[in-house]
């Protein structure tokens, strides 16, 4: 199953999973100080108890961050592999790091050592216990929803490709396929279900959990409506193709969705208190970011011009919000000979055109760092659909039905799209890419904005997408 925060699709076992482990970060830091010093019952325990608070909601925040960062709360985190519980380790040892720069800038939130050491260990152990349990558990066939898919077209094919290819965790099982009047039989046979009787007799028989409607076509008796209502009101979900494959996904499937479904749908909401709160939030972070970062710009500006002089920054057009061009800044990380005919070309794995410090600084997505005087202007956001160049814009818009619509909102320096699929160089993959951009463009939230922002970190410290 899925709960929907704030319009985004986050799984409940994944919500469960964060819900628990925050608990046991934080009853750690109590419980590593009561081992260590014991109750006190003085007449201000009250007040004790309030800093107490304090440092262990601190200590719950930092480490749900470094789980984030390192990827253990993606969906395709539910694997038991080594890597996996090598980043488990490796988020602690962040963790420890970042608490340790806590308390030598905040003294008033720092433990004493043993407390400290206690606390650890017992947030470790809490959560490495969690996380065998949470592996075995969404294993349990059982807890996976039963799901009946009307109609057996090729779209509707997909839906039992997607449990197959379960590296998303999906948690659902798909019992059958209902064939309809003028569907194409285009799933297993095996799947097909042939039997006699209402839809209503079929759902009870097989345990119903869901029912996805796979047919496109549903006027002329195509789709047994009056059935799916009574199913409806007797509480089996009903849903359609389109909004299951994003829920599932993450995306929105553009071979699964038509002009009528955009319109209708939920989402595709941008009112102003939203583009306030975003805007404050954007203004805030890129103060904020441009001084911390200005010592580590000036390095980086210093080792291009030692390897290959002038010029440091790259300014090239891109694309905007409705269209609008603006003028994108970057550290400079290819030749200055490039493109010497002024075409633009797709960068490429281990493009040639990179100076070795180009290489590097890519790799550490160093060379977006000029970005954040584009987001102080108001000419990109923190996060949002990666800005093009409008050659490549003029190409894609012919070729990929819907690739305008992402102009909808500001290009972001991250983005939904950054952190679930690798660096695009194709038009293959910018249909790919627009996927999840419109699903972000849809269900776009402060929540969903957060949620991105700490995966990011993610990407980076693993070089995922980098070219």
């Amino acid at each position: 199953m899925l709960v929907r925060i704030l319009r985004h699709y986050v799984p409940v076992s994944l919500f469960a999973l964060g819900a628990i482990e925050a608990f046991i970060f934080f009853f750690a830091i109590c419980f590593g100080v009561a081992i260590r010093f014991g109750v006190n019952p003085a007449p201000d325990l009250g007040a004790q108890a309030d800093f107490l608070f304090s440092k262990a909601a601190v200590f719950t925040a930092v480490m749900l961050a470094s789980l984030t960062a390192f990827g253990l709360y993606n969906r395709e985190s539910q694997q038991g592999s080594y890597a996996y519980y090598l980043r488990c380790a490796g988020s602690f040892a962040a963790g420890l790091l970042v608490m340790m720069v806590v308390f030598f800038a905040i003294p008033a939130l720092a433990l004493g050592r043993g407390a400290f050491a206690l606390a650890i260990v017992l947030a470790f152990s809490g959560h490495m216990a969690v996380r065998v349990m949470f592996l075995r558990l969404t294993d349990a066939h059982a807890l996976k929803r039963r799901v009946l898919v009307v109609g057996t077209g090729r779209r509707a094919a997909r839906v039992v490709e997607l449990e197959r290819f379960n590296g998303c965790g999906h948690r659902f099982h798909v019992v059958g396929y209902l064939p309809v009047n003028g569907s194409h039989n285009d799933v297993d046979p095996s799947l097909i279900l042939r039997e006699d009787g209402s839809l209503e007799s079929i759902a009870q028989k097989h345990r119903i959990d869901e029912i996805i409607v796979g047919v496109r076509e549903r006027r002329n008796g195509n789709v047994p409506i009056i059935d799916l209502l009574e199913r409806k009101i007797g509480g089996t979900n009903v849903i359609d193709l389109p909004t299951f494959f994003e829920r599932e996904t993450g995306r929105v499937q553009l071979d699964s969705v038509d002009p009528s479904w955009f319109v209708f749908s939920d989402g595709f909401r941008n009112g102003g208190l939203h583009r306030l709160l975003k805007r404050s939030f954007d203004i805030c972070l890129s103060s904020v970011l441009l001084l911390v970062m200005l010592p580590l710009m000036l390095l980086t500006a210093l080792a291009i011009w030692l390897e290959s002089g002038g010029p440091l920054f790259y300014r090239q057009d891109r694309i905007g919000i409705g269209g609008h061009f603006f003028k994108l800044l970057k550290f400079r990380s290819m030749r200055t000979d490039a493109e010497p005919d002024g075409a633009p070309r797709w960068a490429q794995p281990n493009d040639d055109r990179c100076t070795r410090v180009g290489r590097i600084i890519r790799r550490l997505r160093l060379d977006e760092l000029p970005q954040l005087i584009n987001v102080l202007k108001g000419e990109m956001s923190f996060v949002g659909p990666r800005p093009e160049r409008p050659a490549f814009v003029a190409q894609l818009s012919q070729q990929i039905k819907y690739y305008v619509y992402r102009h909808a909102v500001k290009p972001g320096l991250t983005g939904w799209a950054q952190i679930c699929y690798p660096y695009g160089a194709s038009v293959e993959d910018a249909k790919e890419k627009l996927q999840y951009d419109l699903y972000y463009i849809k269900n776009q939230s402060l929540f969903l904005d957060l949620v991105i922002f700490a995966q990011t970190a993610h990407i980076v410290l693993f070089g995922k997408g980098a070219r």
